[in-house]
């Protein structure tokens, strides 16, 4: 028989996967699995399970938590040489990346775009610090996923992060930047740098059509104009018009980010490790 390991963060979001796990198990098992379950239980855990998954060959994974969890098993199969089938059930606050693959929230509908067997191909990127699924940023508000307190997540959901957004409303940083990628290079100051295989990040739709699957990225770079920073936001992430003053877009197979920013990298809604 088909083996299939659940692996959810029990932490994510307002908690509720927990309180349908049964009728999960029961669903996949009606598709002819035998089914694990693998609660998380420490940070980088999941990046554990999925090696060790990978290792004993189990046919499927369904991963539930936010990006941050995908991005945890994403970095556990991605150097592994087998890579067994994914099927994802988000939980998380945002969840870019299911909105980003029409994935809905409501357990029902995620269960039944399994049950079709509907599968697509999405890349993963290979940064500096680690893979990642979707974005990996740096520069204003890129901290928010991580800053806001969970109690305050899982108590009004997504306008949690939009009340942490307003305390960086007035800090907009100067980035000192270097950009090297396929067909030549970019110096300048920028506020806000992104590098995106994704629709949406933090629950905006930053990339019009984009193409998964294509081994190409986005990079989208906010150029730092006194002033008008947060204007230049706003109309960019409420109505992503085809072309903005002041910010740029390509798209590149390879790229090299030089900054002299102190603070941490955004990985999937995540801070990256130091160093």
């Amino acid at each position: 028989m088909k083996r299939c390991w659940i692996i959810y963060n029990p932490m994510s979001g307002r908690k509720k996967f927990a309180e349908n796990l049964n009728t999960v198990k029961e669903t996949v098992e009606e598709l002819g699995y035998q089914v694990y379950i693998k609660p998380t239980k420490r940070p980088r855990h999941a990046t554990e399970l999925v090696k060790e998954a990978c290792y004993e060959k189990v046919d499927m994974l369904l991963i539930s938590g936010g990006d941050g969890t995908v991005n945890e098993c994403v970095n556990g199969l991605a150097e592994s040489s087998f890579r067994p089938l994914i099927a994802y059930i988000p939980s998380g606050t945002a969840c870019d990346i299911a909105k980003t693959l029409g994935i809905s929230k409501n357990i029902d509908k995620a269960l039944k775009v399994i049950k079709q067997n509907h599968q697509v191909d999405m890349d993963i990127v290979k940064g500096a610090h680690e893979y990642f699924v979707y974005v990996t940023a740096l520069g204003n508000y890129v901290d928010i996923s991580y800053v806001t307190q969970s109690k305050l997540k899982r108590r009004i959901g997504y306008l949690a992060y939009l009340v942490t957004g307003v305390k960086e409303f007035f800090t907009i940083p100067m980035i000192k930047t270097e950009v090297e990628f396929d067909s030549g290079k970019l110096k300048g100051y920028y506020s806000l740098i992104m590098v995106v295989n994704s629709k949406r990040v933090a629950g905006f739709n930053i990339i019009q059509k984009p193409v998964l699957d294509d081994g190409k990225v986005d990079i989208v770079l906010y150029r730092y104009v006194p002033l008008l920073n947060n204007l230049i936001y706003f109309f960019s992430f409420f109505f992503n018009p085809r072309l903005l003053p002041f910010v740029k877009k390509f798209q590149t197979t390879h790229a090299k980010i030089y900054t002299e920013h102190h603070h941490r990298w955004n990985i999937d809604g995540e801070a990256a490790d130091s160093g």
